[in-house]
C-alpha cells in the first residue's frame, strides 16, 4: 500500500478508501441504528447523552451544530432544552444543525418527524459547510473515530466555532481498571456482532463498530489532539470507568 492511511476497524486501509466504507458500514444500519443502541447498551448510553446535554446547556438563541449527528437523537434534546429556556425567560429560538456524512443517517432521523430548530445537512466533519466563527457549540457523539483524519476534523470544529464556542465530544473509550477491560473485551467481540446478526441481519459492520472503539486513542492522548487543535480548557470525564469519555474545550 502506498500513500497515506487510516484505519478501519483492525486494518489499515488507503485514506481515500476510508470514508466509502464507513459510509457503506452506516448505509446498512440506518434503520436499526438507535434500537441497536439501545440494545448493546442495555440503554446506558441514553444516559451519558443525558449528560452531555445538561453539560452543554442549549441556550435560546444560540447556533448549535450537531455533527455526525445521525438520526438526530441528540438534537432532539438539544432542541427541547433551549426550548424550556425560551418559555421561562424568552429570546430567540435556537438552532441545531445536524451534519452527518451519510444520507441515509439523516434521512432515518428526518423520518421521525422535525423539531423546529432543528435544520438536516449532509456533509463531512472535515469539511464542513459552515463558515467561520459563526457556532456557538460544536457537539459529536460517537462519530469522530469514524472521521478518516481526526486531526483535520478537531481543527475544522475549532474553526466553525465562535470565540469561546464550547467543544463537547462524547465517544467510547478506554476502561479505567484491567478487570473491567477484560469484560468489556469479552462483551464487545461476542456479543455485540452477535446481536447485530440476529437483530440487523448484519455481524460485518457490528464487528468493525467494535474493532474501530478499540483503534481509538484513549483519554489523555485524545486530550492531548484536542489540545494541539487549538481549544483551551481541555479536560473529560469518564463515563460507566472509561466505557466511554465526554472530552470537553473551548475555542481560543
Amino acid at each position: 500500500m502506498t500513500g497515506p492511511t487510516a484505519t478501519f476497524g483492525f486494518r489499515d486501509v488507503d485514506a481515500r478508501e476510508k470514508a466509502g466504507l464507513v459510509r457503506g458500514v452506516f448505509d446498512r444500519v440506518a434503520r436499526r441504528y438507535d434500537l441497536m443502541n439501545d440494545l448493546m447498551s442495555g440503554g446506558v448510553h441514553r444516559l451519558w447523552k443525558d449528560a452531555v446535554a445538561a453539560r452543554l446547556n442549549p441556550q435560546p438563541g444560540e447556533t448549535i451544530l450537531d455533527v455526525a449527528g445521525g438520526t438526530g437523537d441528540m438534537a432532539r434534546r438539544f432542541a427541547k432544552m433551549a426550548r424550556r429556556v425560551q418559555e421561562r425567560r424568552g429570546g430567540d429560538d435556537a438552532q441545531v444543525v445536524v451534519i452527518d456524512y451519510n444520507a441515509e443517517m439523516i434521512a432515518a432521523g428526518r423520518e421521525r418527524g422535525f423539531e423546529p430548530e432543528i435544520v438536516w445537512a449532509v456533509g463531512d466533519a472535515q469539511r464542513l459547510p459552515v463558515p467561520d466563527r459563526t457556532a456557538d457549540a460544536y457537539v459529536i457523539s460517537f462519530g469522530i473515530r469514524n472521521v478518516t483524519d481526526i486531526p483535520a476534523a478537531l481543527r475544522e470544529a475549532r474553526r466553525v466555532l465562535k470565540p469561546g464556542g464550547r467543544f463537547l465530544c462524547l465517544e467510547f473509550s478506554h476502561p479505567t481498571t484491567e478487570a473491567l477491560r477484560k469484560a468489556y473485551d469479552a462483551y464487545s467481540f461476542k456479543v455485540i456482532p452477535e446481536i447485530g446478526a440476529r437483530v440487523a441481519g448484519d455481524r460485518e459492520s457490528y464487528q468493525y463498530l467494535v474493532e474501530s472503539i478499540r483503534r481509538f486513542p484513549d483519554q489523555k492522548r485524545f486530550a492531548g489532539m484536542i489540545s494541539e487543535a487549538g481549544f483551551s480548557q481541555v479536560g473529560f470525564t469518564n463515563f460507566t470507568a472509561g466505557v466511554a469519555a465526554l472530552h470537553t474545550g473551548r475555542a481560543i
